[in-house]
Parts: C-alpha cells; structure tokens; sequence
C-alpha cells in the first residue's frame, strides 16, 4: 500500500456499496470498536474536525457515512448541496482520523447502521440521543449512541448566511 500513490489510498477508504465496507470491516477490522457518525459535510468547517477527531477517540476505527446529494436537498433545500457527493467524500477521506466514508440516500442513516452494525454513533451537540430516529436501530445490535459537544458558531448554513 506504500507504494500506492496517496490520491488512490484516499479513494480507496471511499465505498459507495455499504455492503462491501461491511465485507471489508468483518475481514479486515474483525474486534475492533467501529465508530460511525453521519452528515453532509456539505462544506467542511472546524466544527466537523472537533467532531470527527473527537469520534474516532471513541474507537478504533471511524466511518463517516455522508448524504447523497439528493437527501442533502430534501433535508437542506433546493440550493444544496454546494458541493456534490463524491467531492464531499474525498475531502472527507482525506483527513487523517477518518478511515472509511460510505453513503446513503435515505433521510436517515439508519439503514446504515442496520448494515455496518458500529459500536458506537456518534452525533454533535445540536442533537439528543433519545430523539434521534436511528437510536433503536444503533441499541438493538448492542451499540450505543454518543452525543458530542456542539462547536458552537460552526454551522455550514451560518457559513453559507455569512457569504450572501
């Protein structure tokens, strides 16, 4: 893998098929503690880094698992996102505490979470554990849910307000 050049090991901790991460995390990640939080990350700010750095401290491994450009506009509206899907994954893919990124096209990541099974979820601070519509699905395969502090005065559609 040392030889790779380091634009094709970034790609290759990118999975469109959430199936296969799984494949890859029960061959090569067996016992490990997967940690897994989800977003847009339509344009990447210090608030995602504090929460991203924060979540794989959780684990051994982090998987990020980001929008489809088609939630994002339902969630987000007409005008998102501002950067489309697979740019948005080699940004994220590129940092140094992310070790997988993967995608879903729901609402919500709780297909996801059905499929990777991770020990952990994390979510920011501007969320509460108990209404979150994945917490049954993240409890009933024995994780559990973490909710990290807000980065507060970080927030992609304050970044976007800001700009206009």
């Amino acid at each position: 893998m040392q030889n790779e050049p380091l634009l094709d090991r970034i790609r290759a901790k990118i999975f469109t098929d959430r199936s296969s991460l799984k494949q890859t995390l029960t061959s090569r990640h067996s016992g490990q503690k997967v940690v897994l939080t989800n977003g847009c990350f339509d344009i990447v700010h210090t608030g995602h880094i504090h929460t991203l750095a924060r979540a794989r401290d959780l684990g051994d491994l982090l998987i990020v698992a980001l929008n489809r450009d088609d939630s994002v506009r339902r969630l987000k509206g007409p005008a998102r996102p501002v950067n489309p899907e697979g740019d948005r994954a080699l940004v994220i893919a590129a940092l140094a505490c992310v070790d997988y990124v993967t995608f879903f096209a729901e609402d919500t990541p709780v297909e996801t979470i059905r499929i990777l099974g991770p020990s952990i979820h994390v979510k920011g601070g501007d969320y509460r554990a108990e209404d979150l519509p994945e917490k049954e699905a993240v409890e009933s395969q024995g994780g559990k849910i973490v909710v990290l502090p807000f980065e507060k005065g970080y927030s992609t559609t304050q970044i976007l307000e800001r700009g206009k």
